[in-house]
């Protein structure tokens, strides 16, 4: 398929293709590639089988060999509920019914829950390269907590197959001094048995929140959870797109900052705001993927080309897209994720 990705961006198409960041020039990153594994990983402490999972996952798929990634999340049963992630849609209540949508989307892996995973890995374990989230949020305290909690072991997931384990830590919450800990220990287990490690790097804290604005998704708090999250040996970041800037200079005593990054170093221009989400990885050199965020139903498909090109032009390694795929009918949700590759296939989509 070939996506028409100046249409689905409309009155923003040049604004966003053709702009240059100048804060952060490209020649100071680290860029996806072909030969990332071998070029940027084999220099790091990284072990052969990490680096052969890593590439297992670079490998597979429509992307396959870009140095990008497409990757089905579909763990929002628990983090969400199964009612508001499935009810749109319940054939993705079967377990073969998500992986099935990643394989036909032509996706480099697909992340998902160990009890998703156990039911089919002896199925599809082979087939395309599983990650397992290990821990979650839960959603049956009441009053509602926050937290995020271990599911299960690294060991588990080794065992089901998996290439790779994906976590989350809640950034800014009074639980993530325990997340960072348990984490890192977790991350450590994956490198010494061979897999690649991928961090949610999410923030959530309502007191940050300062009129009427969410700087749960500004630029310079969500680069600082992103450079959290490579020192704890994150192989891939995965974050939300920033929307803003400027959490640290609004909300009294909240971090620290200087005066560069936003007069400098960055602007309002979302390829920039990315840009620094990127710089944050140590320039590049350890991946970022973007979210694709909730289903909005009928712009889905613009929404998340746009996000593609704003993640590639930033110097992202890809997207990774889950409600706006599987709230939809299958060939649809194919279609999408087929619509978002495109965009790391184009080579008229230039890094910025």
């Amino acid at each position: 398929m070939t996506t028409d990705i100046e249409r689905l961006l409309g009155e923003q198409a040049s604004y966003l293709l053709d702009h240059k960041c100048e804060g952060i020039g490209r020649d100071l990153l680290t860029l996806p590639g072909p030969d990332f594994v071998t070029d940027v990983v084999a220099g790091t402490d990284r072990s052969p089988q990490v680096m052969r999972s890593l590439q297992s996952l670079f490998d597979h798929g429509r992307l396959g060999g870009t140095g990008y990634v497409s990757v089905l999340p579909v763990d929002q049963g628990i983090e969400h509920t199964g009612a508001a992630s499935f009810a749109p849609n319940p054939i993705y209540f079967d377990p073969a019914s998500i992986v099935e949508l990643a394989v036909e989307g032509g996706c480099n892996a697909v992340a998902t829950t160990f009890g998703v995973l156990g039911a089919v890995s002896r199925r599809y374990a082979h087939r395309i390269p599983f990650i397992v989230k290990i821990n979650h949020n839960e959603l049956l305290t009441y009053p509602a907590s926050y937290d995020q909690i271990m599911f299960g072991s690294v060991q588990q997931a080794h065992e089901l197959g998996a290439a790779g384990v994906g976590a989350t830590i809640y950034f800014g919450s009074a639980e993530s001094g325990r997340q960072i800990t348990e984490v890192a220990a977790a991350f450590s287990e994956a490198h010494r048995l061979g897999m690649f490690t991928v961090l949610w790097c999410y923030l959530r804290n309502s007191d940050i929140n300062v009129e009427g604005v969410d700087h749960h998704v500004a630029a310079d708090a969500t680069g600082q959870a992103n450079h959290i999250g490579v020192t704890i040996e994150a192989d891939i970041i995965k974050q939300k797109l920033p929307e803003n800037n400027g959490a640290f200079v609004s909300v009294p005593g909240f971090g620290k900052t200087h005066a560069a990054v936003y007069d400098r170093l960055t602007t309002d221009h979302p390829v920039d705001l990315c840009r620094w989400q990127v710089a944050n990885c140590y320039m590049g050199r350890v991946g970022l993927i973007n979210s694709g965020g909730a289903s909005s139903g009928a712009t889905d498909l613009a929404e998340a080309v746009t996000t593609a090109v704003v993640n590639k032009r930033a110097g992202g390694i890809g997207l990774i897209s889950g409600r706006k795929a599987f709230q939809r009918p299958m060939a649809e949700g194919v279609e999408l994720l087929g619509a978002i590759q495109d965009v790391y296939l184009d080579q008229a989509v230039t890094i910025a």
